[in-house]
């Protein structure tokens, strides 16, 4: 016991995050084997477990087996629980266990919990989680019962609020799994693609899930005065609404001119919602063209913000490497927002973090295309949506060879977790590097 306390202890606090997201896989994993697990009685081979749970908890909605025709309701039950837990967060889920256990959290853990969300400050941090669970439940309730006469006029009273709070559940974790069934008419929310309550109820989900717990807590706080609020909830907020009419303008003059106009607009909102990085969709993509679907994977690639459920880049990254950009073109020293200024540490993470996906998006593409012999555009797709946790298909991933789905359980990881966490949790020498300065010499980049 004592030895164990000791390894504890000399964890630093990356390894205990990857090290929680990868335990609460695999336990996730060895539940979905069991009989009463699926349908049949027989359990889930480890494969197509360990697929479906890393794909749960990293709140993904990539899929290799039906989830509602392949596993029982306690399977889903299992997938529903670990769709909860990767959208909080696994450290904020044991955190809030020690709350209503009544455990003291100890400084170590409150320094972990800071890490875990992006917290700026230490001080709070027991305050913010409550805040994070309140917040969960209540959105999460209100969305069930907004979507629940839809799904009870379809399924029934017992089965529509079972599909009420799971689709609930996971719009707001950003997940994307669903329950309609493999069915072409059920496939994903198609079916429900012109009924306003689901739609504006998964989309306002999204959304909320999206933008992190840190921006909702600084909106509560500062009483809805735009002008108070952090300079990174004002980015965020201002990132968030262009990202989502901008490409829904997009979607409405160049897809779905056939629609009548109601039925139009929800669908060009719904399709710019989603893949930031929710994993829903409401039309065949089959249908959409080649133009569309690459506006789609650059919005997977971005994703949500800091401290949310969403997964990609994130919304800050995205605009700190378009301002560092136009800063060079103006020739300003330093990027700026909203009248402050960004240090070059947060320029150079964003640059850093950028690149990485890029490189795990391409090379996950490629990998994939070359050992299945499909078009790498399709790959390209599939691998942004692993990498950015979306769950967005074109329908090849329960058709991948297990090499294939490796891949995308190794992105679906990393995009979780964070490359950047990985990384610290690889190096984890606490000593201070980088300090030395080097002679300068100039290197021309143009």
């Amino acid at each position: 016991m004592h030895k164990l306390e000791k390894i504890r202890k000399s964890l630093t606090t990356s390894q205990i995050i990857i090290l929680g997201f990868a335990g609460v896989i695999l336990l996730g994993s060895l539940l979905l084997m069991l009989p009463v697990a699926t349908r049949d009685g027989r359990g889930a081979v480890f494969a197509d477990a360990l697929f479906t749970s890393t794909s749960a908890v990293c709140v993904t909605g990539l899929v290799v087996r039906d989830t509602a025709t392949y596993w029982s309701g306690f399977g889903q039950a299992v997938i529903l629980t670990l769709i909860q837990i990767g959208g909080m967060g696994v450290v904020t889920v044991a955190v809030a266990v020690f709350i209503v256990s009544g455990k003291r959290i100890s400084l170590r853990e409150r320094s972990i919990m800071q890490e875990a969300i992006s917290a700026n400050q230490l001080g709070g941090i027991v305050r913010l989680t409550g805040f994070i669970i309140r917040m969960t439940v209540c959105f999460e309730l209100l969305g069930a019962l907004v979507m629940a006469p839809a799904f009870c006029r379809e399924f029934g009273v017992g089965k529509g609020i079972w599909y009420a709070v799971f689709h609930s559940v996971s719009a707001f974790c950003n997940a994307g799994f669903d329950l309609m069934g493999d069915k072409a008419l059920y496939s994903s929310l198609t079916y429900f693609a012109y009924s306003p309550s689901v739609n504006i109820a998964v989309m306002s989900l999204i959304v909320i899930g999206g933008i992190g717990f840190l921006t909702w807590d600084d909106i509560r706080s500062k009483k809805f005065h735009f002008r108070k609020y952090r300079m990174q909830t004002k980015l965020i907020l201002t990132v968030t609404l262009g990202l989502i009419l901008l490409p829904a303008l997009f979607f409405f003059f160049m897809e779905f001119q056939e629609l009548p106009l109601g039925k139009r607009i929800l669908c060009s909102l719904f399709q710019a919602v989603t893949p930031r990085t929710a994993g829903f969709n409401t039309v065949d993509f089959g249908l959409m063209s080649e133009n569309a679907l690459a506006v789609m994977v650059i919005l997977m690639l971005v994703g949500g913000s800091p401290g949310s459920t969403a997964g990609g880049i994130k919304t800050t990254t995205f605009a700190v490497t378009l301002s560092a950009a136009a800063s060079v073109f103006r020739r300003r020293e330093h990027v700026h927002f909203f009248n402050r200024r960004i240090d070059d540490a947060t320029v150079r993470n964003a640059l850093a973090v950028l690149g990485m996906y890029l490189v795990l998006f391409l090379c996950g593409g490629f990998l994939i295309s070359q050992t299945e012999g499909l078009p790498l555009g399709t790959c390209l797709f599939e691998s942004a949506s692993a990498i950015a946790t979306v769950g967005l298909t074109l329908g090849i991933t329960p058709g991948l060879g297990q090499l294939s789905r490796g891949i995308l359980i190794v992105l679906m990881y990393i995009g979780r977790v964070g490359w950047l966490t990985l990384l610290f949790a690889a190096f984890s020498d606490k000593r201070q590097a980088g300090t030395e300065r080097m002679p300068l010499e100039k290197l021309n980049v143009v």
